[in-house]
């Protein structure tokens, strides 16, 4: 049987022991929760196409896509399924261009945000990979 859930894919951008996390703008329910930056999946499209496309839109970055971050997640609705995956910055700074804010956390401050339930699962998995990314 397969899922029909709409597949959305999220980058936990890493750089100096940090992860970027972003305010979402919308929709209103969501509205100022906190998100590791991603998208849809389009049809054609490999989850790290995706992925580096929707920094790109949504960031004005370019990244690399590496390993798949925790288990599959779901939305608080249950209509998407989510796949973190660890990304490298390769060029640019992080802009807000679709977000409220952006902030680089270290391993300490990975919950002084209010991330979306779907983010959750992933983010009680940074505080040890951060640290072992730190420089």
């Amino acid at each position: 049987m397969s899922d029909s859930r709409t597949v959305v894919v999220a980058a936990a951008i890493i750089a100096d022991g940090r992860v970027l996390a972003a305010q979402r703008s919308e929709p209103p329910a969501l509205r100022g929760g906190w998100e590791f930056p991603g998208g849809k999946v389009d049809p054609g499209e490999t989850e790290p196409e995706a992925l580096v496309r929707e920094c790109r839109e949504e960031l004005g970055v370019e990244i690399s896509v590496g390993p798949r971050l925790g288990p599959d997640l779901h939305s608080a609705d249950g209509r998407f399924l989510v796949r973190v995956y660890e990304c490298v910055l390769d060029s640019g700074t992080p802009q807000a261009l679709e977000h409220l804010a952006l902030r680089w956390l270290e391993a300490g401050d990975v919950d002084s945000v209010d991330w979306l339930p779907a983010n959750r699962r992933a983010v009680d998995l940074l505080p040890d990979l951060l640290s072992a990314t730190a420089s």
